[in-house]
Formats: C-alpha cells, sequence, structure tokens
C-alpha cells in the first residue's frame, strides 16, 4: 500500500521481476519529496498503478506472489 498520498513517479523494476524483501519496486512523490516504497515479502510484481498516476494514502499500488 502507498505509505502517502502523492504521485507515482516510477516503478523501480519491470512487471514480473522477482524481488525480494526490502527491495524498492516504486517512487513516489509527495510534498516535493521523493520515497521509495520497499518490497514487503519476496515474490513476483505486478503493479496496478501506472506512472504519472496520483495515490492516496493506502491505496493499492502493487501485488506481490
Amino acid at each position: 500500500p502507498s505509505p502517502v498520498a502523492g504521485t507515482l513517479l516510477r516503478h523501480a523494476v519491470a512487471s514480473g521481476t522477482s524481488v525480494k524483501k526490502g527491495d524498492t519496486v516504486i517512487v513516489l512523490e509527495s510534498m516535493k519529496m521523493e520515497l521509495e516504497v520497499k518490497a514487503t515479502c519476496d515474490g513476483t510484481v505486478s503493479f496496478s498503478v501506472q506512472p504519472g498516476s496520483q495515490v492516496s494514502n493506502g491505496q493499492t499500488l502493487a501485488e506481490i506472489n
């Protein structure tokens, strides 16, 4: 989930990539600061929000299976 409201700047990895817990998967911009969203577990990432989209606090940005 998104930790803050803001804009999704970019995906740090491609959809379908295997990630490890703690890897950066998304970069958000909020109040002129860039925030990294980290993987919460190991698995394959799939994104539900595209770069440039406005997101709200708590919104699901990606799933890791």
